[in-house]
């Protein structure tokens, strides 16, 4: 058919062209002088991942708040709406038990372990291309890091977007036992896959808005951390300072893209059997702000907020964990720690 005829050459076309980056990244660091000691992407993946799941993981209940606050108008099970975080905290145990908070928590997992691998890895890939030195000025530095993490979120996205996908509709599936709409993250790409196809209306519905979401998202969340962490009144100013920063960047970032990430949900949870309600992301914005407000918009953003408390914590953790690495790896280095550059994503 047409759509498995889709998939079978999208899917081939992204991998050739992500196997492309990785040997062109990998020749790149071959011909290049020998520096000072930095992890592989190897190791980037590992230590990134790890990072990401223990996030997630202890995050995971105020991210099923804010999916649930973001997107019940679109979920037919829920027919008394939540009210509010302490709400949802507080009717979820109740009805669908504690355990319920980590529905979606694996797929949430299974897809940030590589993407956080893959956005080390582009980040550091468009930087050879994008990235201007200091010595241009601030902006022209920071407008460099902004593209670079773009790039890199944008591309990320092609590989995990069904597992973000299912995540959503795993995270909104309030139902208990045999009510539950889905039984797990590959039941949920699968059955839509079989109803609805891989493209529009499908498991990819949604992914043009979460394409320039992602992009302004990624962009200032790595644009403002690497320029800022660069500054010599940050080097000095250790462990505190560095998280204030982070959780600065993690809050600016989200509320900047927050509308479009509330958009492409709904694009998602209209995915399958009801993928006719919404034409296009456009029409999705217009029918949301008609019917209910631009409040609806923002909904779950306060506990987004929240959320980046546990994502700020792992993303300067994961900074000190890198040094430490690098240490024991290199038993020279210690002492030189300061000396460090460490790249974190």
């Amino acid at each position: 058919s047409t759509q498995s005829t889709w998939a079978v050459v999208s899917t081939q076309s992204t991998w050739g062209f992500l196997w492309l980056l990785v040997y062109l990244q990998i020749n790149k660091m071959a011909e290049g002088k020998k520096a000072a000691p930095k992890t592989n992407m190897v190791e980037d993946f590992m230590l990134g991942g790890v990072a990401a799941a223990v996030s997630k993981t202890l995050a995971a209940p105020i991210e099923r708040v804010k999916l649930l606050l973001q997107n019940q108008g679109e979920s037919a099970a829920i027919t008394k709406p939540y009210t509010g975080i302490v709400d949802v905290f507080v009717r979820v145990p109740k009805e669908q038990g504690f355990a319920s908070f980590w529905r979606g928590n694996m797929a949430n997992v299974i897809r940030y372990f590589p993407t956080q691998a893959l956005n080390f890895m582009f980040k550091d890939f468009y930087k050879q291309y994008l990235e201007r030195p200091r010595s241009d000025g601030f902006w022209p530095c920071l407008l460099g890091n902004m593209a670079s993490g773009g790039a890199a979120g944008a591309t990320s996205l092609i590989v995990v977007y069904p597992l973000d996908f299912a995540r959503t509709r795993l995270a909104v599936d309030v139902g208990k036992g045999s009510d539950r709409e889905f039984k797990g993250t590959l039941d949920v790409i699968l059955k839509t896959a079989k109803s609805a196809g891989w493209g529009k209306g499908g498991v990819y519905n949604g992914f043009a808005v979460s394409c320039v979401g992602i992009i302004f998202y990624r962009g200032a969340y790595f644009g403002i951390y690497d320029t800022v962490a660069t500054l010599d009144s940050m080097k000095s100013s250790g462990f505190l300072g560095k998280f204030c920063l982070a959780y600065a960047v993690t809050v600016t970032a989200g509320l900047i893209s927050y509308p479009l990430d509330t958009i492409r949900r709904r694009m998602m949870m209209t995915s399958g059997k009801s993928a006719g309600k919404y034409k296009n992301s456009i029409d999705c914005a217009q029918k949301i702000l008609s019917g209910e407000g631009v409040k609806a918009m923002y909904k779950g953003a306060g506990s987004n907020i929240l959320r980046g408390l546990a994502g700020s914590l792992v993303l300067v953790g994961f900074d000190y964990c890198k040094q430490e690495y690098l240490c024991w790896k290199h038993p020279e280095l210690r002492g030189k720690k300061r000396e460090l550059k460490v790249v974190v994503g």
